[in-house]
């Protein structure tokens, strides 16, 4: 009888010897725990995605190094497949090597390089044409890596079709999005029916750049049927016994708002330690934006790493600096305020010598409050190497409601890809995870406002949110035109005035930070369209 894990561990792009110490190490406890097979996820060795790096010759011949001192100091026993980025006769691999006995014993080159959203890899690899597949203890085991395994009618897996393999292995780094898991079981439970053979899936987990890898490796039986998973968002070794008893249990998946929030703490907490910021720091309004903003960073990191200040104007009213005061109370953090009007005045004292002293206020006066704020969050960064945390929501970064050099600086938009409905359920949810609310109920029920002038409503400038989100799910998700829009449902000068927006606003979005992707279409990398550009359908 076999004994399978899957090796579901959190690699960093770049840290090559430290990538390949966590896979002798982790394959040295697999092996002690009796597994007579040990897969670990794509790339591994580099980390994933190692983007332009791969273009890298002597990066390659680094991740080769390491490739071969892991042959000699992995447990001699058990087959080991690892992923690694190879190059062979001057071409480019993104390959699965097996180790055996002190060796490697065969080399897959993946088929399917996929190249849309966040994908590149055609840009760095070429794809292999030849199937691998290996004897071990009596049966046959083939090998694909991510992409190849997701079209059952695919190449990859028609070439295993006549094969009569037991076993397909699968190396994966598959990016987190929400629903992504459901669709992931359903392709592979097709593709383990497909070719009659039990099919042995581990994806990477862990943070890189505005990626999140979820885990939830996975084993399906050779009708389909998944007989177990390892945990979502955190390191784990998933032990299976092939034909007998199955020591992991069979996690149940993540309900939809907490599964999101895990997908943005574990985003933040990776990007901040991969990098190496000790602290970050959070400009505190007392709107709902940065409220959810701190609460994910206290989660992330802890109290004791995140600091925060609230920079109020003669516009911002007692209600929402109550607020802030009394959050950053709840969650114990350092706190600071430092009010931003005489600043403001003498920035419009400097201004009047050249649009004059009666210049009634406007546009500019608004965003000239959110550019002092931005000055000043930036200097305490300098000062003392904490990391800016924008506060920016989905909705506000497509509809360019959102200021560039002011609220827009900083180094990582935490939630630059959640829409606006949804940040305020994630809100309430988080409250409803502790005895008492970590963020102040009157926030939740508040209007949303900018506070930039006397009154300010964010339904002066925009549809109200549960209007505007589901024409933006559809336009830029969905890719729906106008004229598609229009048949939905939608107002048709409405579906105009956003889509127009949208375009408009995408010079300040290719300046924005990045932030963790948790829709299918994020702003970051899945959505590539040009400054300059007149097509509004």
């Amino acid at each position: 009888m076999l004994k399978s894990t899957l090796v579901q561990i959190n690699p960093t792009v770049g840290a090559l010897q430290a990538n390949a110490d966590l896979i002798i190490e982790k394959a040295r406890i697999a092996a002690d725990a009796g597994a007579q097979l040990i897969i670990f996820p794509e790339l591994t060795i580099s980390g994933y995605p190692p983007e332009d790096l791969v273009l890298k010759d002597h990066f390659c011949a680094d991740c080769e190094v390491q490739l071969k001192r892991i042959a000699k100091e992995l447990p001699p026993e058990p087959y080991i497949v690892v992923g690694a980025p190879v190059f062979r006769a001057g071409t480019k691999y993104n390959a699965a090597i097996v180790f055996h006995g002190g060796e490697a014993i065969g080399e897959y080159h993946k088929m399917l390089l996929p190249n849309y959203g966040v994908f590149d890899e055609k840009r760095l690899f070429k794809p292999g044409d030849t199937s691998l597949i290996f004897v071990m203890n009596g049966k046959r085991a083939a090998v694909h890596i991510c992409e190849d395994s997701w079209f059952p009618c695919g190449a990859a897996v028609e070439r295993l079709n006549n094969e009569n393999i037991d076993l397909l292995i699968n190396l994966s780094a598959s990016p987190y999005h929400r629903g992504k898991l459901n669709h992931r079981i359903q392709t592979l439970s097709e593709t383990a029916k497909k070719l009659g053979a039990e099919l042995l899936y581990c994806n990477a987990v862990g943070g890189q750049d505005g990626l999140v890898f979820d885990g939830a490796s996975m084993v399906f039986s050779s009708n389909g049927e998944l007989c177990a998973r390892a945990k979502q968002f955190q390191e784990d070794l998933l032990y299976f016994d092939h034909g007998g008893h199955v020591e992991n249990r069979k996690e149940l998946s993540l309900p939809d708002l907490e599964e999101v929030y895990t997908a943005l703490t574990l985003g933040l907490r990776d990007y901040v330690n991969k990098i190496g910021f000790k602290r970050v720091v959070v400009a505190l309004s007392g709107g709902i934006d940065s409220a959810l903003v701190l609460a994910i960073a206290v989660d992330a990191l802890g109290k004791e790493r995140v600091a925060s200040v609230t920079m109020p104007t003669q516009y911002s009213s007692s209600c929402t600096l109550s607020d802030a005061y009394e959050m950053a109370r709840i969650l114990d953090i350092e706190f600071y305020e430092v009010p931003i009007k005489p600043l403001y005045e003498e920035f419009k004292n400097s201004l009047a010598k050249v649009w004059g002293s009666d210049k009634k206020p406007g546009l500019a006066e608004e965003n000239l409050q959110a550019r002092i704020r931005g000055n000043l969050i930036m200097a305490l960064s300098n000062e003392y190497g904490w990391l800016v945390l924008t506060t920016g929501n989905k909705s506000e970064m497509a509809m360019g409601y959102c200021t560039i050099y002011g609220d827009m600086a900083g180094g990582f938009a935490v939630i630059k890809d959640v829409p606006k409905t949804l940040v305020f359920d994630l809100c309430r949810w988080r409250n409803e995870q502790s005895d008492t609310p970590v963020i102040p109920p009157s926030i939740i029920e508040r209007p949303p406002s900018a506070e930039l002038r006397p009154d300010q409503k964010d339904t002066d400038s925009l549809p109200p949110y549960d209007v505007l989100d589901p024409i933006l799910m559809d336009y830029v998700e969905n890719d729906m035109g106008i004229d598609s829009l229009t048949a939905k449902g939608y107002d048709e000068a409405l579906v105009r005035r956003v889509v127009n927006a949208v375009e408009l606003s995408e010079y300040k979005r290719r300046q924005s930070p990045p932030g963790v992707k948790i829709t299918p279409r994020s702003f970051d990398r899945d959505r590539r369209m040009p400054i300059v550009n007149q097509y509004r359908n």
